[in-house]
């Protein structure tokens, strides 16, 4: 599983763990989260000797593409997948079409690919003709009302392919909480030595990762 922990917004430590070994294999620090630094990750433990039998990661655009163009199955965290659509429904939607949507998004670590599959059909042919309406916007713009509903549709359909590659790969997870429970470890234990310079984070989160 890759992951990665930013305590500003160009301080970064991208991680790469083995649930099966329940050990960090690779960190170093990064500047911005692209697919070219997990391409790059992936390829040093490659070089490494390690086999990939997959790999979990978070959905950041371009990622799941990249890590499938490796050659290596990948697996759309559930965790991350559920916030995605949280983010543009909220927690506690008013509108009908987004509250079924949410309570679908909550079933993915406890359903199948086929059911899910059905039941995201479904879902849009019932709210199709809402999905399509327009209003103006308060710039007076003609635009899609339910913008936002759209968006949390339309990532659950984008990531649909890897939502349950875990299903024929027992090997990996279907979420990245295993490194998210570390790196909240991580947050706590530099919150204890506040002002230090990046450098010195740096090998305090050395010494945490290893």
């Amino acid at each position: 599983m890759v992951d990665v922990i930013f305590f500003g917004r160009t301080s970064g430590v991208i991680v790469f763990r083995s649930p099966s070994l329940r050990k960090n294999l690779g960190w170093y620090p990064i500047t911005k989260e692209t697919p070219d630094e997990y391409e790059r990750g992936i390829i040093e433990l490659l070089l490494a000797g390690f086999e990939i039998t997959g790999v979990t990661v978070d959905g950041k655009p371009g990622v799941l593409q990249r890590v499938e163009k490796l050659g290596l199955p990948v697996q759309m965290c559930h965790f991350h997948q559920i916030q995605i659509v949280t983010r543009h429904t909220t927690r506690h939607p008013r509108l009908p079409a987004a509250k079924e949507l949410r309570r679908l998004a909550m079933l993915l670590p406890r359903t199948d690919r086929a059911s899910f599959e059905y039941w995201l059909a479904e879902w849009h042919a019932k709210w199709q003709g809402f999905l399509t309406e327009k209003s103006y916007d308060e710039r007076g713009r003609w635009r899609y009302t339910h913008e936002r509903l759209r968006k949390a549709y339309r990532s659950l359909k984008r990531h649909l392919p890897y939502l349950f590659t875990f299903e024929t790969l027992r090997a990996i997870p279907n979420t990245t909480n295993s490194l998210d429970g570390s790196f909240a470890h991580i947050r706590d234990k530099l919150g204890c030595h506040r002002g230090l310079r990046w450098d010195r984070k740096l090998k305090l989160i050395d010494e945490l990762l290893t």
